[in-house]
């Protein structure tokens, strides 16, 4: 059986975005539980999916629930509604909208279909993790592997930084520099 690759990105910065594959038979409903967990989100709260074109336009909802909403036309249900049957194109893209209070909003677009599973991996799943996801509630706190992560990534112990990670201006070419006659003004002094 085929499987679809997705690229999730969140709408505010689309640095931060995950890839999830996901078999054509699969729901809507699996596809949006798999989203929750990549982003790190509880599923405390209501979602929809819209069908979308090239220009991120709403199209046909995919809903959690029933709501009695009125629309143009009657939207599908997660649960219900296998993979397969929304997507029409090559890249077809949704638009996945979770927390109406916080109107979390998430780009879908289908990057890649390959044409056999992988039998030792339980579909949907997460295949890359790329930037931090959003605090859903606030700020989070940099603990952990989180931290490690983003000092490999931006190198924030590089050497010949002062504490708060600046570099002094011309330290490297300090050898011709006026002597003022005071004393040395380091940055370990200082603090």
């Amino acid at each position: 059986m085929p499987v679809l690759k997705f690229r999730v990105y969140w709408e505010e910065d689309e640095s931060v975005y995950r890839d999830i594959s996901i078999k054509p038979d699969q729901t809507f409903l699996q596809f949006h539980q798999t989203i929750l967990q990549s982003f790190e989100f509880d599923n405390k709260h209501k979602a929809t999916f819209f069908r979308s074109n090239d220009n991120w336009q709403r199209g046909r909802e995919i809903i959690l629930e029933q709501d009695g909403a009125a629309r143009k036309v009657e939207p599908l249900l997660m649960e219900e509604t296998p993979i397969a049957a929304a997507v029409k194109t090559p890249n077809q893209k949704f638009i996945y909208l979770y927390d109406y209070a916080k109107n979390w909003t998430f780009l879908v677009e289908l990057i890649g279909v390959s044409k056999d599973e992988n039998s030792k991996v339980a579909y949907p799943f997460c295949t890359r993790k790329e930037g931090l996801a959003p605090s859903q509630y606030g700020t989070k706190g940099l603990v952990g592997d989180k931290l490690v992560e983003m000092e490999e990534k931006y190198d924030l112990n590089k050497e010949g930084m002062s504490e708060d990670g600046f570099g002094e201006e011309g330290e490297e070419d300090n050898t011709d520099a006026e002597d003022d006659g005071g004393e040395d003004q380091g940055t370990d002094d200082m603090y």
